[in-house]
């Protein structure tokens, strides 16, 4: 049994895992990837693209596809990556986890900064004969 901590803003949730395909997550990460999928299958749809034309692709089957449609987790990152390639929208991928994109990051990383900063000393330089 895997114990993960979450922030803050969460409470602490017991992630275990059942079996290799079924993964239990908290809700703040079971809702997002639902919504994920459900927007990727909407995507789809209004490109008027079918399933089966989506899965080839992305080289993968249509039982992955709806899978990833769901919002499944046992699906790796990699697969639905390439699901948004190929409906146009995995260059937004790259910002999920932007400093632009981490406020609270950014905050963290402000309050470690230093006070003050000290210019170092040049050396002393001695007079040539």
């Amino acid at each position: 049994m895997n114990v993960e901590p979450f922030s803050d803003h969460y409470s602490w949730t017991l992630c275990t895992r059942t079996s290799r395909s079924s993964v239990v997550l908290p809700l703040p990460v079971r809702h997002p990837l639902r919504k994920l999928g459900r927007d990727i299958r909407d995507a789809r749809w209004r490109r008027r693209i079918p399933a089966a034309i989506a899965a080839e692709r992305a080289s993968i089957s249509r039982t992955t596809l709806v899978k990833i449609e769901k919002g499944d987790p046992g699906v790796a990152i990699g697969i639905y990556a390439t699901v948004l390639f190929v409906l146009g929208m995995a260059d937004r991928l790259g910002d999920l986890a932007a400093p632009k994109n981490d406020p609270v990051g950014l905050q963290l990383e402000e309050e470690n900064l230093p006070q003050r900063i000290r210019v170092a000393r040049s050396p002393k330089r001695t007079k040539d004969k």
